[in-house]
Formats: C-alpha cells, structure tokens, sequence
C-alpha cells in the first residue's frame, strides 16, 4: 500500500543516531550519505529530513509510524536502542495488548523530533 514514509527533523545527527540504532535492530540499514536520512528493509522506505519550506519539523498529532518487528525480543532491542540513543519511552512498558486486531506486542517512543514510532509484532492466534 504505501511506497515510503517521511518525517521532519530539527536535527538530523540526532535523528540519525536513533534511526540508526532502533531500524538497525529491525535489521534495516541507512542508504548512503545525503542530505536526508534513507533507510532500506523488506521493499519500504522510511526517510527523515529537514523541512523544505525552512519551518520547524514538527510531529503530527494522533500520527503513529509502525516498524514490523520478527519477535517480542526485537522490539525490546528496537525500545533498548531506542531509549540509549536520544528517543523517549512513552505509553505503557513494551508488552502484549489486545485490540480488534489480536495479541500484539507493542513497543512506543518519541524520537529526538517528537514523531511517535512504534515496534510491533503480531502474535500468531
């Protein structure tokens, strides 16, 4: 459904540290030198850069980004790497909620720009 995703950043070496850290615990990896930030995994991309038009990044409000993680313990390490490289926990602890769409196991932080990213993993039924 969706080609790529892009968020603001105020500041891109922060950006880069947590990017780095939290998609390189998914197994995704940065695209090469830029102006922006480009990371490749499973046919998506997910891009961070300054704004265009010069304003300030901001996050969108009610706005969630999901990284698919393979496991409980991956989207530990994408939380762990998250937290130790400038993001913010948020929400309830990393851990298995139930909704409309079953078990899921749910990791939240804010990055260094206040975009809100998530780790899930589907539990099988």
């Amino acid at each position: 459904m969706f080609s790529h995703i892009m968020v603001g950043s105020n500041d891109l070496d922060a950006s880069r540290k947590f990017y780095d850290a939290t998609l390189g615990a998914l197994g995704a990896r940065a695209a090469g030198p830029g102006d922006r930030l480009v990371y490749m995994h499973g046919g998506g991309l997910f891009l961070v850069t300054k704004p265009i038009n010069g304003e300030p990044a901001c996050h969108a409000n009610g706005g969630t980004i999901g990284f698919a993680a393979a496991s409980p313990e991956q989207a530990d390490a994408w939380h762990a790497a998250g937290v130790a490289n400038g993001g913010t926990p948020i929400e309830a602890d990393p851990g298995v909620r139930e909704g409309a769409f079953g078990k899921l196991y749910l990791a939240y932080l804010r990055d260094p720009s206040g975009n809100k990213v998530c780790a899930m993993h589907r539990i099988p039924a």
